[in-house]
């Protein structure tokens, strides 16, 4: 009797796989994406989702500590985002919308190693050797110690790598690469699989560190399958529009360092560099207006002063809108909530908008106190003084709740002259600062 063939279904769009079709992926939703996978791909997916090494378990306490060595990339905001630097043998994975400048900030990266002596490979399936050439006439990034190669074959990058020793390689970008032992197209989940798998074996081995460019979803998330962050080491992503000028680089994993540190970058004509003094970046104390408050988040261990604006109307439609950016919807409905129970303010008739200025997303809750008096300044169309920062979490009581690492946000707001915070509970070392205490939302209606 024959032997039953082994059938296996992977979803094109995130990698999960099945022993049968189904219409709908379970795990990203996306419909009618489940392909039948051939025998050869298979052997792929077995061997890059198991270990083939045999280990042994010991106790933790005859494990010694590895240092992690670094060296630096010459630019300040990357190095901060790495954790210190960059390692040797890391794989990185950088992922970003089109144009925000990926491509840009590792040729610069790889001219900044090439200058410190250290040979660097760019591998590029997307432009010419005349395009990235323009490029780096514009940014300076001509160095001997720089090679380029123009080629789409996992091949014979892995040839060139036998002919030269390196100590860095960029590969832009993994979609375009393909390897001709995979049947799949290129972009494909099983030849992305397969060559992030290469690539991750390359820089263990060789100890080379590693920068792939990966493109993004309509969605807004890295394409490929799941396990295309599962095994890098670390995964940074750029956030910002294209058409601003101020870029930021978030890590979103790290396994030598924090994932709490953002860097902010600059695009000028010389490409991207990083900014300086990015905290008058976000705000303005010119020409108090209604709606207008300010406040001091933590991003890592940088303390960052944001404007926050609302602008509230009165609305005709039967559902209000109620829209945020920079803020996320579901917290700004609550405290929308908050305001009619507790203040007794009818904003079910009116639509309240809010933005974060400079493109930078909240994801911490110091911004509450801020968020409420600039929809009560934009209700009541009174302007709040710029000397005035508001720091707090408001909970769904009505209480304000102090905020950690406020230190530093304190001394930060110092640092920019201003005179006024409103917190929660007044702190020991004010830093110059008039502190007022708001343990209540009814309380900041009586400051306002």
């Amino acid at each position: 009797m024959a032997k039953k063939k082994k059938v296996l279904f992977e979803c094109q769009h995130c990698g999960l796989t099945a022993p049968k079709w189904m219409g709908k992926c379970t795990s990203c939703g996306t419909w009618d994406s489940m392909v039948e996978l051939n025998e050869q791909e298979q052997e792929i997916v077995k061997l890059t989702s198991t270990s083939t090494g045999v280990t042994k378990a010991k106790p933790i306490t005859q494990i010694q500590e590895s240092e992690v060595e670094r060296f630096s990339s010459n630019d300040d905001e990357l190095d901060l985002v790495l954790g210190g630097g960059i390692v040797p043998g890391s794989l990185t994975l950088i992922g970003g919308s089109p144009g925000v400048g990926k491509s840009t900030l590792l040729l610069k990266i790889g001219s900044n190693l090439a200058k410190q002596g250290k040979d660097t490979l760019y591998v590029t399936g997307e432009e010419s050797e005349g395009q990235i050439k323009l490029r780096a006439n514009r940014l300076d990034a001509n160095n001997e110690n720089l090679y380029l190669l123009s080629e789409i074959k996992l091949e014979q990058v892995i040839l060139e790598l036998s002919v030269r020793k390196y100590e860095c390689i960029i590969i832009d970008s993994i979609q375009t690469l393909y390897s001709e032992n995979v049947s799949s197209a290129p972009g494909s989940v099983t030849q992305v699989r397969q060559i992030t798998f290469e690539l991750m074996r390359i820089a263990k081995e060789q100890k080379i560190a590693i920068f792939i460019i990966g493109h993004i979803t309509k969605e807004g998330s890295i394409a490929g399958p799941r396990v295309l962050e599962h095994m890098v080491d670390t995964v940074l992503y750029f956030e910002g529009d294209s058409s601003q000028e101020l870029r930021i680089l978030r890590g979103f994993k790290n396994r030598f360092g924090p994932t709490s540190e953002i860097g902010v970058f600059e695009m000028k004509a010389e490409g991207l560099v990083s900014a300086k003094d990015i905290s008058s970046r976000f705000f303005s104390k010119d020409n108090a207006q209604p709606g207008s408050a300010l406040t001091v988040i933590m991003e890592g261990s940088r303390p960052i002063i944001l404007e926050v604006q609302a602008l509230v109307s009165e609305s005709h439609a039967p559902n209000p809108k109620r829209q945020a950016t920079g803020f996320e919807n579901n917290r700004l409905n609550m405290l929308l909530a908050l305001l009619e129970r507790k203040l007794e303010i009818p904003l079910n008739q009116y639509d309240v908008f809010i933005n974060i200025t400079g493109g930078i997303k909240i994801t911490e809750t110091s911004a509450d106190l801020a968020i409420l008096a600039a929809i009560i300044s934009s209700f009541r169309n009174r302007a709040i003084s710029k000397e005035t920062v508001f720091i707090g979490e408001v909970s769904l009581v009505g209480d304000v709740r102090e905020v950690y690492q406020l230190d530093p946000r304190l001394k930060e707001s110092a640092l920019h002259k201003f005179s006024k915070a409103l917190l929660a509970k007044k702190p020991s070392d004010t830093f110059g600062l008039k502190c007022y205490e708001v343990n209540e939302v009814t309380k900041l209606i009586d400051w306002m």
